[in-house]
């Protein structure tokens, strides 16, 4: 084993502890992993190492350009309301049993996602069904989790399904082979989706937890309370000290959101600013504190001015739920570094981040995709919201302007004619999506900033990082040496004529096991160039090889981490980390089973 091999198994190892860690974000581990392998390739002229023109080569793969297009093609479907196509018929079904409503609402989500990326449908439908739920009269951890999975079910069936299939077949374009075709994964995606619906259907109401939203960590009292505006005035105890100084807060059911201050929102702990003549407070008060505020020195309320503050204003403050999106850009800041109080007029009482509700420390708590947040405002403010792109409510869908949404039609076109020119190799896939994108934002479907506002260049990043670190693999015999140790795993443990069989088997149970804990992307990345170097030593064909890795690596169901759909509704739902497990690992299961077995009816080794 050469000092080669051993820096880039150092590499990866790194890598993988990065992900599984979450220590930096993933796109930083893949940018490091990048940087190095120029650094060390320039510095030892290693022949065995890739050189610098190869490890930039990764930039012309057309995988990653085809995803950043497909990411704004499915950004503008979301603008126009094309997604919301199917809340429709959701809609009308709410009247069925629970079983019926979920079949139907797995087949729906799955069609719309075989041909669009998974998370923006899930994200306009996620509002969408928690309404529903509320009508249906069931929790909404008993739909969100079925939501995510349909979404995924729909990725195995097309190339343009998940991200994941086009990066392998552009991987397998660079070396050599064929591409995937636009249905080539049908073969195996169909199969999954109905044993992976009528699993659902079958056992999922038994499986699937009763769990809260975040505003169930509230007492009864705490959900209802009222925000009001005072001020400080000329004379007032209040002058010179702070709120906490001044007891007004303690144990009495009032909060103080905000202090306005010459017409502008003063910055930091509003408890911990020394109040002036003129402040403007805004108070949230739960019921007993609006009482309890008569008896405060200092304060009063409605018509009591004599003690030096006069309300403004009551209104009966509104409890929201939202996630924050996956384009946003207060991505990775903090509360205080945003300044989300003043920015957006609305207070967060809790974040819900991975199964823990956390209220202590908002402030300081670093935003992050999937991040559900229980925020309080007055109408206002949250009207003002509900048409931004950085938070999406849970309570309200987002309805496109009439302007926007007359553009349907051609976004739907576009789509159309995509898959189309796909499906008959009349030019290759990364052409009919570049031609795509430029005739949706010719025609003003979207403008040039909301197009690339809707690429995930996070996710890019961890693809050419991993593309660059497959290629070191490949370069230097790591690959080939993993490769062999594999195959010498199989051969010692089945007969002769089930080890092409046992081969696959063994790819997927890797390849699902990276994408439960790693990026599906990065797992595909790195496990593509293994199945080549089987294929290569075996003298077999790498195709089954592929589109297995490529099912086992969309098909990640028994945590919330592995998949950016589940990350979601993981929030949302109010579901523990175990319950993706309880749930997902038969599924898993399922998919492998089906995997194994179809794979070798239609593609030979």
């Amino acid at each position: 084993m050469t000092w080669e091999i051993l820096f880039v198994f150092a590499l990866l190892i790194f890598a993988i502890t990065s992900f599984i860690w979450e220590r930096i974000p993933a796109d930083l581990t893949a940018i490091t992993v990048f940087g190095v392998l120029i650094f060390v390739s320039m510095i030892s002229k290693s022949p065995e190492l890739p050189t610098l023109e190869n490890l930039l080569s990764v930039f012309g793969n057309s995988a990653p350009l085809t995803i950043a297009a497909m990411f704004i093609v499915s950004g503008c479907l979301e603008r126009t309301g094309a997604i919301e196509l199917i809340t429709g018929y959701l809609r009308r079904m709410v009247k069925l049993p629970y079983r019926s409503f979920i079949f139907i609402m797995v087949i729906g989500v799955a069609a719309v996602s075989a041909f669009i990326n998974n998370t923006p449908v899930v994200i306009v439908l996620m509002p969408v069904v928690l309404t529903l739920s509320r009508e249906m009269g069931i929790a909404s951890s008993k739909l969100l989790i079925p939501l995510s999975y349909a979404s995924i079910f729909g990725g195995t069936c097309t190339l343009l399904g998940t991200s994941t299939n086009l990066l392998a077949s552009g991987i397998l374009v660079e070396s050599g082979h064929a591409p995937i075709g636009m249905f080539e994964l049908a073969a195996v995606g169909l199969p999954i989706l109905a044993f992976g619906s009528l699993y659902l259907v079958l056992f999922g109401d038994k499986l699937l937890p009763h769990r809260e939203t975040l505003t169930s960590i509230l007492s009864d009292e705490e959900r209802k309370e009222f925000m009001t505006e005072a001020f400080v005035r000329a004379g007032s105890e209040l002058k010179g000290q702070t709120a906490l100084e001044s007891g007004m807060l303690k144990g009495r059911g009032i909060r103080l959101l905000e202090i306005v201050r010459h017409g502008v929102a003063t910055t930091g702990d509003p408890r911990k600013t020394k109040l002036q003549v003129g402040d403007r407070l805004v108070l949230a008060c739960r019921p007993s504190g609006v009482a309890e505020a008569h008896s405060i020195k200092g304060i009063a309320l409605h018509s009591e001015i004599s003690a030096g503050l006069e309300t403004i204003a009551t209104d009966e403050g509104a409890l929201v739920e939202g996630v924050v999106g996956p384009h946003a850009t207060i991505l990775g800041k903090t509360l205080g570094e945003i300044n989300f109080r003043q920015r957006f007029r609305i207070v967060v009482v809790a974040v819900h981040r991975k199964g823990h509700n956390q209220r202590d420390r908002l402030d300081s708590l670093r935003l992050q995709p999937g991040d559900t947040l229980l925020m309080m405002g007055s109408t206002k403010a949250i009207n003002s919201l509900s048409s931004s792109d950085e938070i999406i409510l849970l309570d309200r869908p987002r309805v496109p302007a009439r302007s926007i949404r007359a553009k349907m039609p051609i976004a739907i076109g576009i789509t159309i004619a995509i898959v189309t020119l796909a499906t008959l190799n009349i030019v290759p896939i990364v052409a009919a999506v570049a031609l795509g994108v430029a005739i949706l934002m010719l025609t003003g479907c979207m403008k040039s900033k909301d197009a690339y506002s809707s690429v995930e260049w996070s996710l890019l990043m961890i693809i050419f990082g991993m593309l660059a670190l497959g290629q070191a693999m490949d370069s230097t015999g790591a690959s080939l040496l993993i490769a062999e140790n594999m195959i010498g795993v199989v051969q010692n443990f089945a007969p002769e004529h089930l080890q092409s069989v046992m081969m696959l088997a063994f790819v997927y149970i890797i390849t699902s096991t990276f994408t439960e804990f790693l990026s599906n992307n990065a797992a595909i990345a790195l496990m593509v160039p293994i199945t080549l170097g089987i294929a290569t030593t075996l003298g077999i064909d790498p195709r089954p090889l592929v589109v297995g890795a490529c099912i086992a690596a969309s098909a990640s169901f028994a945590t919330p981490i592995g998949y950016q759909t589940n990350t979601y509704v993981y929030g949302v739902g109010g579901y523990k980390f175990f319950d993706f497990t309880k749930v997902g690992l038969p599924l898993n299961i399922i998919c492998f089973t089906v995997t194994v077995f179809v794979v070798p009816m239609f593609w030979s080794f």
